[in-house]
């Protein structure tokens, strides 16, 4: 079984990973043009100190990946980290370690120290994202119902809107990737 840190040598860069998208890839570099990383912050600092590696598990289909990858591409240059990507579905040995509530969610992004330890783990969503579209969701119908897929695609839409549109929902992104790893870097001074 390989190691985090053999998944994250043998991975793609996540600009590399970007280039290479073929679904969600025009809205995903929209916002990575628009969205700029707070200036003075104590997270990028410490980021470019301790040097750690960041390992994302990823599909360009998936809407979340498109708003958040964009975001820690951004944090990674300020901080001038490595980030790589794998793609979840071509190997699930790894996603199947990182499981979110029991499913394959992602993206999922490892914190990595030098000898390849996971540090920290963030995702597939900021806290708040996560909890508003679980509330959004309730609404829909049940699978079962013959109007859930038109609701359904009608909810995603409506959500990869907001994603691409809203400069505050990328903030958003941004605090909690910072919440979840400012205080592994901590540790690891």
């Amino acid at each position: 079984m390989k190691t985090e840190k053999q998944y994250f040598d043998e991975a793609i860069s996540l600009a590399d990973y970007m280039d290479r998208m073929e679904t969600h890839k025009e809205n995903s570099f929209s916002i990575y043009e628009k969205f700029d990383v707070p200036q003075d912050d104590a997270f990028i600092e410490i980021a470019k100190q301790e040097k750690p590696n960041i390992l994302v598990i990823t599909e360009d289909w998936c809407g979340d990946a498109m708003m958040n990858n964009p975001i820690l591409r951004r944090i990674a240059e300020a901080a001038d980290l490595d980030v790589r990507a794998v793609y979840r579905d071509e190997d699930t040995d790894l996603i199947d370690r990182h499981l979110t509530n029991g499913g394959r969610s992602i993206p999922i992004y490892l914190l990595l120290d030098n000898e390849g330890e996971v540090l920290a783990k963030w995702g597939p969503r900021a806290a708040s994202i996560q909890e508003d579209v679980m509330e959004r969701r309730k609404a829909l119908p049940a699978k079962e119902a013959p109007d859930f897929d038109e609701k359904q695609r009608a909810f995603i839409s409506e959500l990869m809107k907001e994603y691409t549109t809203q400069p505050e929902l990328w903030l958003t992104v941004y605090e909690d990737i910072r919440k979840t790893f400012m205080p592994a870097l901590q540790q690891t001074k």
